[in-house]
């Protein structure tokens, strides 16, 4: 495998987020309290006794700012490499990142109008 010099770095500190998952995961199941009872597998909501269904239906205005988040999140994740190399991308890498404004303000103004933002209705 022949991978450049740039690669190693990110390739380790994968290996070191991996790692850590996996003995975290490993060790909360081995050392980990194991009781089982009524008291423990009742439902607990922050001090609050729980009251009807669980399955009670959610808002669409929830999935609707669970969509923000993502269309935000996915913004931060293709502006960063822009912001670090935009010399190199040049006019195309511009064009770019100019569709991709586009369509995510298509996207933030569909949510708008849909009212996610609104939370008094």
């Amino acid at each position: 495998m022949n991978l450049p010099e740039n690669y190693i770095p990110i390739l380790i500190q994968a290996a070191v987020a991996l790692g850590f998952v996996v003995v975290t995961v490993i060790a909360s199941s081995l050392l980990g309290p194991k009781v089982q009872g009524e008291v423990k597998d009742r439902a607990f909501e922050s001090g609050y006794q729980s009251v009807g269904n669980a399955r009670s239906p959610f808002s669409v205005k929830y999935f609707l700012t669970a969509i923000l988040f993502v269309l935000f999140d996915i913004e931060i994740v293709f502006f960063y490499p822009y912001a670090v190399n935009f010399k190199e991308f040049g006019v195309e890498g511009f064009l770019a990142i100019v569709t991709f404004v586009a369509v995510f303000f298509v996207a933030f103004f569909y949510v708008l109008k849909r009212g996610a933002l609104d939370w008094d209705k």
